[in-house]
């Protein structure tokens, strides 16, 4: 079985962190000059900026929702729906802008609606709007939907239906993932893994030693060498 959730946050796990989140993804997806002296009139520079503000605010709410342990988890669910209508806001206003189809996403995994998740994750991929995102980026959301995929395969009532499909098209997404960014150790870990269950270990070897060059504190990846050895 594959290590459950991100053990470290990167990239798209930023959005756990109240205000840390709202600046990262200002700072990764920020409004170009052009785009803010739109403001001063209509079209859709006026739109892409208003969504940036949908999408900060969403950001900020799901935030809210990983960080309120006290508050229960109706309260969490709650803020976690507020960040996902945010989410549709930004959309409406500006389809092409990834960023905002993964903060949906991530506000509906949060609600555990996995199925509905991995759509947005879908739409956030395809190429006329994945090319809204850095490499880097584009690596952390191969990796959360390789994350997803895994999940419902081991779900066992989807198992025998989706399972064996869900675990090559997690392994695809993982391998562009590393493609994209060397050093995404979650994403190697993760591949590793998967060739682990495959029986090949010399390549599950050699990409846990790849996560362990990228991130030399990772426990999952000293594991997995350990097991391997």
């Amino acid at each position: 079985m594959l290590p459950p959730g991100m053990v470290q946050d990167v990239g798209l796990q930023a959005v756990v962190m109240l205000a840390a989140v709202a600046l990262m993804w200002v700072m990764w997806f920020g409004v170009p000059r052009s785009v803010a002296q739109a403001l001063k009139g209509g079209g859709p520079g006026r739109a892409r900026v208003e969504a940036r503000g949908h999408f900060v605010k969403g950001a900020q709410l799901l935030g809210r929702s990983r960080s309120s342990g006290g508050g229960g988890v109706a309260a969490s669910k709650a803020l976690a729906r507020e960040a996902e209508a945010e989410a549709e806001r930004a959309i409406a206003l500006d389809p092409s802008d990834a960023a905002c189809h993964i903060l949906k996403a991530l506000a509906l995994e949060r609600q555990g609606q996995s199925a509905a998740a991995l759509a947005s994750l879908d739409a956030a991929l395809e190429p006329r709007v994945a090319r809204s995102l850095g490499a880097w980026e584009k690596s952390d959301a191969l990796l959360k939907r390789a994350e997803l995929l895994l999940a419902e395969e081991d779900n066992s009532k989807r198992r025998r239906r989706r399972g064996a499909a869900a675990e090559v098209a997690a392994e695809a997404d993982l391998k562009e993932a590393v493609e994209l960014n060397g050093k995404n150790a979650k994403a190697l870990c993760m591949l590793a893994t998967c060739y682990e269950k495959k029986g090949m270990s010399a390549e599950a070897r050699r990409a846990f030693q790849q996560a362990l060059e990228a991130e030399s504190r990772f426990s999952e990846a000293k594991a997995g060498l350990d097991r391997l050895s």
